[in-house]
Formats: C-alpha cells, sequence, structure tokens
C-alpha cells in the first residue's frame, strides 16, 4: 500500500514537469524562429544596401529609382526621374571614376529599421575625393527594402536644390629638356583645326567641303564624319579634328581653328623611342595608380612614362557645394596646384638628330656615349613614328601605318638584346691579355676560311671572311677573325673566360631610366658545349647585348680598363667599376683597333682623318637556322674617339645585305662627333 501510495503521489509531478519542458520547448522554438526572420530581414535589407553600392560603382544610375523609398524621394522635393538626372549632372561633372564604398554596415533597429552607414572614395581631375561618410536608413515598403533617399546621399552636407561646382587650376607638365637646356618635350602653342558643321553647307556643298578638308589635313573623310555624329554636336559647335604643326594660310569653308598648347616633340622620329610621348589618362592608368586624377594627360611611354610622376605635377582646384543660387556651402575637396618638375637629360640634341638621319628609315640604332662621364650624348632607333599625332590625336589610317610596318617602327632598338658580333671580340682579347693565354705577338697559323677544333665538332665549322696567316692579335683584330679569337677563348678555356665576363655587366640591372634585359651570355649557368664557348668569344653563340650595354663595356678601353656605367639623367652622379680588365690590356685593344681607320687595308679606313686619331671595330652577327646556309646579317661598328676620349659610338643596322653596314652609313656622323663633341 505504501508503495502504491507513494507511486499515486508522483504522478502530479510528472505532469508539472512535463508540462514545464512543453512550455519551454515553444518558447524556445519562438525565440529562434524569431531570430531566422530576423536574420532574413537583415539580409534583405544588405542586399538592398549591396545593390545600391554596386549600382553607385558602376554609375548605373538609371537602377536607383527601384531601391528608393518613394516617400522620402518625394519628401526632398525630388521625383524618380530628377533623382536620376541629379546623380547624372553631379558625377558627369566631376569626371568620377574609381567610385569604391568601404566600412559598410547594416544594423537592425528597434523599430524594424536599418541603420545603413558607409564610406565612399573615387577619383576626381584633382585626385583622390574619400573618406566620404554616408548614413540613412533602410525600411521596408510593400514587402521590399527601400533606402531611404535624401541629396546628401549624393554627397554629405547636400540639401534640397543643391548644386556641386568644380573648378580646376591646371597644372603645367615639366619640360623635358637636353644637356644644353634645349627642348625635348614641350609645352608649345599651335593651332587646333577642326569644322563648324553648320557652315558645312549641305549636300554636295557639303561633302566637298569635308573632301577638301580631308585633303588638306591628311583626315581620312570617313573618320571626319564619325567625329560630327558625335551626341553633343549641335550646328554650331566647334569639331576639333588635328592640330596643325605647320602654318595655317587658308582653310576649306566650313573649317575653323584656335590656338591651344599641346605637348610638343621638336625632334619628331628622331628621339620618339627615347623621349616617348604622352596621353589621356584611362581607367586603366587609374587602376595601376589610384593616386591619378580622373582626366588629364600621363607619359606613355620612354622618358615620359619614366618621370610623368615629377613631369606631372597634380592639378590645383576645389570641389564645393553650393546652395541653387550658387552660393558656397562647403568645401568637399581643395588641392593647391603644384606644376612639374624640369626634367634635363645627358642628350645632345643635335647629337641624336644626327645619329637619327643615318640611318634614312633603315632598321637599326645608335648609340653615342661620353666614355669619361657615362653621359648617353644619344640614343636613336630607326624606323620610327611622330610622337606628335601620338601624343595630339593620330587618325586611324596613320595608326595603321606604324602598326603593320614589318621593320617595327615602335620599337627601341637601342635598348633591344642583340648577338654583339665581332665588336666583342675586344672584350675576350682583353680577357685572354690579362688571362696570359693571349700573347699579342704570338702568331698562330691559320689556313683556310673554315676551321674546326676536331672530328668531335661534326659538320660545325667557325668561318672567317679574309684569309691570312699567320695571324696575331693585330691583325685578328682589325681583319675581324673570328677563327683566332675562337682558338684563343677554347685556349683560355670556360671558367677563365666567364670569370672575365663577370666582371662586366652580364646579368646586372641597370640604373638607368631605359627598360630593358640585362645582358646575357647565354641560356644556362654554362655552356653546353665547346661550340658554344668558341662561337661566344666572337660574339654569337647566346650572347644577348643590347647597343646600350654594349656602348657601356666598351668603356674600358677609353678608361685605362674601368667600365663606366650609362646615365641619362644629367644631375645623376658617375658610377664606375674600376679593374674590369688591367690598363695594359685595355690600352693593347684600343691601340690594335687604330689599325682599322689607319690601315688601308682596315674595315673602317674610310673614316680615316689624318687630324683625328680614331679607334675602330667592325661586327657582323649572323643569324640562320642552320651551317652552310645564308642567313639574315646584322652589322655593327665600334668607334672610339682616341684623341682626347670624348666620345664612343656604337652603330647597329639591322640585316645589312639588305640594308647596307653600320661601317658604309655612318662616316657623316662620326664625321660630325669629331667636329663637335668637347
Amino acid at each position: 500500500m505504501e508503495r502504491k501510495d507513494k507511486r499515486k503521489s508522483n504522478k502530479p509531478l510528472i505532469l508539472i514537469v512535463s508540462g514545464v519542458v512543453v512550455v519551454g520547448a515553444l518558447t524556445g522554438g519562438y525565440f529562434a524562429y524569431s531570430a531566422w526572420q530576423k536574420s532574413q530581414e537583415l539580409n534583405k535589407a544588405e542586399k538592398s544596401a549591396k545593390t545600391f553600392l554596386n549600382y553607385l560603382s558602376k554609375q548605373s544610375f538609371d537602377q536607383f529609382p527601384d531601391l528608393l523609398s518613394e516617400s522620402s524621394i518625394k519628401q526632398s522635393g525630388y521625383d524618380k526621374a530628377a533623382v536620376v538626372e541629379k546623380y547624372q549632372t553631379v558625377f558627369s561633372g566631376i569626371q568620377a571614376q574609381g567610385i569604391k564604398s568601404k566600412d559598410i554596415k547594416v544594423t537592425q533597429e528597434n523599430n524594424g529599421q536599418f541603420s545603413f552607414t558607409y564610406k565612399v572614395e573615387m577619383t576626381t581631375p584633382l585626385g583622390k575625393l574619400k573618406d566620404l561618410s554616408y548614413k540613412t536608413i533602410i525600411k521596408k515598403e510593400a514587402g521590399t527594402y527601400k533606402i531611404d533617399w535624401a541629396p546628401s546621399l549624393i554627397f554629405p552636407g547636400m540639401s534640397g536644390q543643391d548644386k556641386i561646382s568644380i573648378g580646376v587650376d591646371s597644372a603645367i607638365r615639366g619640360d623635358i629638356v637636353d644637356r644644353n637646356g634645349e627642348g625635348l618635350a614641350v609645352n608649345q602653342a599651335f593651332d587646333q583645326v577642326g569644322v563648324v558643321p553648320g557652315k558645312l553647307g549641305e549636300g554636295e556643298e557639303k561633302t566637298n567641303n569635308v573632301k577638301a578638308f580631308s585633303d588638306q589635313f591628311k583626315i581620312p573623310v570617313n573618320e571626319i564624319e564619325q567625329q560630327l555624329k558625335q551626341a553633343w554636336v549641335k550646328p554650331d559647335s566647334f569639331v576639333p579634328l588635328t592640330i596643325s604643326f605647320d602654318p595655317i594660310t587658308t582653310l576649306p569653308t566650313g573649317a575653323a581653328s584656335q590656338d591651344t598648347i599641346v605637348r610638343y616633340y621638336p625632334l619628331k622620329e628622331a628621339a620618339a623611342q627615347l623621349v616617348g610621348y604622352v596621353g589621356t589618362i584611362t581607367a586603366e592608368d587609374i587602376e595601376k595608380n589610384p593616386d591619378l586624377s580622373s582626366s588629364g594627360i600621363i607619359g606613355k611611354v620612354g622618358m615620359e612614362q619614366t618621370f610623368d610622376k615629377q613631369l606631372r605635377g597634380h592639378d590645383g582646384g576645389n570641389i564645393t557645394i553650393t546652395d541653387e543660387n550658387g552660393n558656397a556651402k562647403s568645401v568637399l575637396q581643395k588641392v593647391d596646384k603644384k606644376d612639374g618638375e624640369k626634367i634635363q637629360l645627358t642628350i645632345d640634341k643635335n647629337v641624336q638628330s644626327q645619329s637619327y638621319n643615318i640611318f634614312n628609315n633603315r632598321p637599326g640604332s645608335a648609340v653615342i656615349m661620353d666614355p669619361r662621364q657615362g653621359d648617353v650624348l644619344a640614343a636613336a632607333s630607326s624606323p620610327s613614328f611622330d610622337p606628335n599625332k601620338m601624343a595630339n590625336g593620330i587618325s586611324q589610317t596613320d595608326y595603321d601605318v606604324y602598326a603593320n610596318d614589318g621593320n617595327l617602327p615602335f620599337t627601341a632598338r637601342f635598348a633591344t638584346g642583340y648577338a654583339p658580333g665581332s665588336t666583342f671580340k675586344t672584350i675576350t682579347g682583353g680577357i685572354g691579355l690579362d688571362a696570359g693565354t693571349l700573347k699579342p705577338d704570338e702568331e698562330i697559323a691559320i689556313n683556310g676560311l673554315k676551321w674546326q677544333k676536331d672530328a668531335s665538332w661534326g659538320d660545325y665549322f667557325v668561318t672567317r671572311v679574309k684569309e691570312a696567316s699567320p695571324v696575331n692579335l693585330r691583325t685578328a683584330l682589325v681583319n675581324s677573325d673570328n677563327i683566332y679569337f675562337a682558338e684563343q677563348t677554347l685556349r683560355m678555356g670556360e671558367d677563365t673566360f666567364r670569370k672575365g665576363l663577370d666582371k662586366f655587366i652580364f646579368g646586372e640591372k641597370l640604373d638607368l631610366a631605359i627598360p630593358m634585359n640585362p645582358a646575357q651570355i647565354s641560356n644556362e649557368d654554362k655552356f653546353n658545349s665547346e661550340i658554344l664557348l668558341a662561337d661566344t668569344g666572337y660574339g654569337q653563340g647566346q650572347l644577348l647585348v643590347a647597343p646600350i650595354q654594349q656602348a657601356a663595356m666598351y668603356t674600358v678601353f677609353q678608361n685605362e680598363g674601368k667600365l663606366v656605367y650609362p646615365k641619362i639623367e644629367l644631375s645623376k652622379e658617375t658610377k664606375t667599376k674600376e679593374n674590369v680588365i688591367s690598363s695594359n690590356a685595355a690600352n693593347t685593344i684600343v691601340t690594335d683597333l687604330l689599325g682599322s681607320v689607319e690601315d688601308e687595308s682596315g674595315y673602317v679606313h674610310n673614316m680615316y682623318n689624318p687630324d683625328f686619331s680614331l679607334a675602330a671595330k667592325t661586327g657582323t652577327a649572323e643569324i640562320k637556322d642552320k651551317q652552310d646556309t645564308v642567313g639574315k646579317e646584322n652589322s655593327f661598328l665600334l668607334a672610339m674617339d682616341r684623341s682626347n676620349n670624348k666620345f664612343s659610338a656604337m652603330i647597329m643596322v639591322e640585316d645589312s645585305r639588305k640594308n647596307d653596314t653600320a661601317t658604309n652609313i655612318s662616316k657623316p656622323l662620326i664625321d660630325y662627333l669629331e667636329a663637335n663633341t668637347k
């Protein structure tokens, strides 16, 4: 009985406990559902916020109305169309680009609404405009989450019918000048020529007037017509079409001109790859450099690109919020103008022109240096292009002519790697002299025009142009004997040869404002055969050395074995590398090279001047697929002043069988350098 009574007394307790569990489960389910529902609402509010900011970044303002609270738009005194128009007017007016959002927060409030805060940055013509802080609410309207809109969402501080005004004080781009202060890239006034559509006439008269403009200014008719179809063009609009760098005496009917300041390159084609040119800042430029303004010009290639930051300076001005009557309320962005710096190069304007002119459109390059200081007096590449066209509006037709030219006018050949050919024998000779394996007076018997070390070379032979025997260092240099230098390179061996080459600038990235790959000895750290070792000794194999790098290496022969690095900025200190070869080796080589000019049979005798001491070495590098075939030849000339060591010249012509040799075309330049360099 006691056990039964005890069991009965427990039942109410069990029911009570069960009831507590049921109530607890219901309460937990309610709170879980409520939390889930709030999470869903927050996700939807965040989606509205992110969509709004995504449209803002793309400046897709026509998509805004579906995201904005219609009641808030009306309360601000706008309608949907007016909101879109306002954004378009403001953001196009300040040329906003690169709009980005950060610190985005959407937080649920107690009243069921959501607080929405974020920051925005963008690029304007005055540079980066950042840390603009915004705050609004997101609320549910007709089942969707809408952003409460007010003019302050355009820019903080705006209200009612406020406007945005922008005033820009444009920076003046710095000049690029030569060593004597002569302009290489300057700002100059020229005639901007265009047409006024309403003055062209109609029908056949218009056709004839457009054709007359096309003929006079060499702009295709279809390109003129495309410009006239632009949306902004009105009958009385001036539609600019080109810059005239020559004086204009007459204009066809419907044409007009106005003065404009443009970036001008006085040397035109003669220094195009070196000096470069400018172009309009693009979105891609801003992506690479967020500090750029959204408008203006930037250096695209050459010195204009290398020194762009110093040359460009930065525009000044302000972006201001005004009321609807134009009265200033607050300043969003204010920047003081800073004009660009002047950049002075080591280039001599006249030497640059003379260097370019010898090519007469042949593919090649000329590098002229002062071997004592390393100053690059000229770096010319041919064929070339007119940078004035590139900077000031080139027609598609003219651009296509450059782009389709197989001789690659945009290529800076002075900074392009080539096998240096026989000019490199001077370096091989210097290393051999210092190693003691090459004895200058030793005469070596060499018979015939082809040679191989032994039968292990198979069908591969080293060839030479002139038959002579016996051969010593001087005759080998004067006659440019490949066999002699192949034998000498094998005699010194790979380790000695490479150690000697490593004292030069192979593998070094030069501190020079001209981009180029480091000079290369071979594709691998070791030669894979004796044949490659021999070929390298007379300047072929896998050697790749840009003409500027060659000119730098050969300074050892005018500086008692000291290498002087090239420089292009006049203010830079001269950098040197001591004891690259011994003074004895340097003087022996350069003295022997006098024979190339002074001997009547010397390859450079055409440049002989009894009043001037010139040392020279010719070079030919042949590029061919296999032995015993005729390949493309590149011709080189190294010419060094020995009267005062005031200049060295490294001249190259590609495909010399077709385009003539460097020696044959260079006399006018050498004569000019002898008479005019200091």
